[in-house]
């Protein structure tokens, strides 16, 4: 009895302690919304993480609030101390540095005894456990498990069960164990076998299954060794489950997650982000006071290029008829097309560019250091200056060049010292000035937004460094339209919708091609791409009961790991999912949520 007695008084000893830090660092992150890995009884260490935050839990905890990951400290092994003791001593250690930094999972047995300690914290009735205090409900509770025990369990979690007045009623106890990678598809159960085993466990008469698949749709159009971050997948979710693996059905809901980076060479719009990357060489620039001038891509210098471009406007206002050789005027009419016909199939050309905008065409290319930006607007100003051209340019040009020319119309101009930051800030404006005219022709002309919609992102309201930062986000929106057009096909059906989520999310949020966009649309329209593939995710979930009495069943087949903290035994199995959609040989890993109520009565 006395011992039974100590064992009770260290139980809640042991769920008081591990309470009371679990409060601490609640409080701690809220306040200053840290997210450091706090440390707990020096081997075990928890983070506090929002979805999405914790890669390995994705699929499996699908609440929408934080969640406490429980974890073994990582070992730091000193690479220099190891390499020493290595070669001082004939023992060899195969602990590859890169993994010693790595979260550690517990053992199952570790792992239900934290759950257990959280769990009676919670209880209402074990109110002596928190000196009397009602229950202060904290997030849920993951812990990583390292699949030793003879299921393979690799999380154990337990989320409160709460009431809408934030009372607790009870705990869901989680529970997700893998296995494989295998190819062989008769190892699978039958979706029988899976609804006979939830009945079993969860005494349920009434089930309902639910499907979800995510396939790889960029990756079946794509298959350049290039590497790119650019990545598009499709979401269905879908009501009444036929067969294991079974496709969508064309009534499945449909999302697409559309990520695009820019500066993929593949990209439709790649010229474009060419000319973008010097207008952020300039913004840098004139923010640091150090320009890297990157290589040239013209045989003529910039000086060079400019001189003959104002000797051809002087000789058409001298009425002089001296055309270049056909070759040369084919390139000078060309010039600012090699610019404008930036995506071959999606941007519009434009046929109106004024003096400015050819000049920026003229200089991009060819200028190779701060002189070069002298000199080229040395010439310009002195042309004008001395009547020898008389330039037009688009009503509504802000740039300093662009007042110089209005005033040379009255023949006042201005004196503007070109020296220290100058030169690189009026070729940065008149840069700025085409390449939203650029996009806004993009859009605008493919009605897909009109300029009222696009008037934020065009604004000359805000400084420089804010206007760059703006043509950087209508940039990123061009890469995703085109890139959907490009190569998912879509029409204005789908690219109109697709651009209102981009205006959207791009008022309200800074520049970031991490962030996913994502579009509903009709599984008849991207059919092609995905029904003779193989998805890289699929999902059964059976539903029995309601409310806070639901209780779920998952089972999951995806082509990768579904944890990123077990080793995985991938020799002689094919696991990429794209290489070749005829593959019958597919390796899957399995793995499996079941879910347990306790009720606090």
């Amino acid at each position: 009895m006395a011992e039974e007695g100590r064992m009770w008084r260290d139980r809640h000893g042991a769920a008081s302690e591990l309470f009371s830090f679990l409060s601490g660092i609640y409080k701690e992150v809220k306040k200053e919304r840290q997210r450091e890995p706090f440390i707990y009884k020096d081997d075990l260490q928890v983070h506090l993480v929002n979805p999405g935050q914790c890669k390995s839990l994705e699929g499996f905890w699908g609440g929408g609030e934080m969640a406490f990951v429980m974890e073994g400290k990582p070992f730091k092994v000193d690479e220099e101390n190891m390499d020493k003791s290595q070669d001082s001593s004939s023992h060899s250690f195969n602990v590859p540095v890169e993994e010693s930094c790595l979260p550690l999972p517990l053992s199952s047995m570790k792992a239900r005894q934290l759950l257990s300690s959280y769990t009676l914290t919670h209880n209402p009735n074990m109110a002596e456990l928190r000196n009397g205090k009602a229950v202060d409900v904290l997030p849920q509770l993951w812990v990583r498990c390292d699949g030793s025990d003879p299921e393979g369990t690799c999380w154990l979690g337990a989320e409160p069960i709460k009431t809408s007045r934030n009372e607790i009623t009870g705990m869901a106890f989680h529970k997700v164990t893998y296995a494989g990678p295998t190819t062989d598809k008769t190892s699978f159960p039958s979706l029988e076998a899976l609804k006979r085993s939830h009945k079993e466990r969860h005494h349920s008469s009434a089930m309902q299954t639910r499907g979800f698949a995510q396939y790889d749709l960029f990756s079946t159009v794509e298959s350049s060794i290039i590497e790119s971050q650019t990545n598009v997948t499709v979401d269905f979710v879908w009501n009444g489950v036929d067969t294991i693996l079974q496709i969508p059905p064309l009534t499945s809901a449909a999302t697409l997650n559309i990520m695009v980076e820019s500066g993929d060479p593949r990209s439709p719009v790649y010229p474009v982000y060419k000319e973008l990357e010097f207008l952020l060489v300039l913004s840098e620039g004139l923010r640091t006071g150090v320009t890297e001038w990157p290589e040239t891509s013209e045989s003529k210098s910039a000086v060079e290029m400019v001189q003959e471009h104002l000797n051809e406007l002087k000789n058409k206002l001298d009425g002089v008829n001296n055309p270049a050789p056909k070759k040369e005027a084919e390139k000078v009419k060309s010039d600012a097309a090699e610019v404008e016909s930036s995506i071959h199939s999606f941007l519009s050309e434009r046929g109106d560019l004024d003096f400015a905008e050819m000049l920026w065409c003229k200089m991009r290319n060819s200028v190779s250091c701060y002189q070069d930006v002298v000199t080229c607007f040395s010439l310009v100003i002195q042309a004008m200056r001395y009547g020898e051209v008389h330039p037009w340019i688009h009503r509504g040009s802000s740039s300093t060049l662009s007042q110089l020319i209005q005033q040379s119309y009255h023949g006042e101009m201005k004196s503007i010292p070109l020296s220290g930051l100058t030169p690189i800030r009026m070729l940065l404006e008149i840069g700025l000035d085409k390449m939203k005219k650029d996009y806004l022709n993009s859009f605008i002309g493919r009605e897909l937004a009109t300029f009222n919609y696009l008037d934020y992102f065009v604004s000359t309201s805000v400084d420089l460094q804010e206007q760059v930062h703006r043509v950087k986000k209508l940039h990123h929106m061009l890469e995703v339209v085109s890139h959907c057009n490009a190569f998912l096909s879509l029409e204005h059906e789908n690219l109109f919708p697709l651009t209102q989520i981009c205006l959207k999310h791009y008022k309200e949020n800074p520049w970031n091609e991490q962030h996913v966009f994502k579009l509903p649309i009709r599984p008849t329209v991207i059919g092609s791409f995905y029904q003779n593939s193989h998805p890289q995710t699929w999902r059964l979930e059976i539903i029995s009961g309601h409310g806070q009495k639901e209780v779920k069943t998952t089972w999951q087949l995806s082509a990768r790991p579904p944890v990123d903290h077990l080793p995985c035994d991938v020799s002689g199995v094919q696991n990429d999912m794209t290489i070749n959609v005829d593959n019958e040989d597919v390796a899957y890993y399995q793995a499996q949520i079941s879910c347990s109520h306790v009720c606090f009565c």
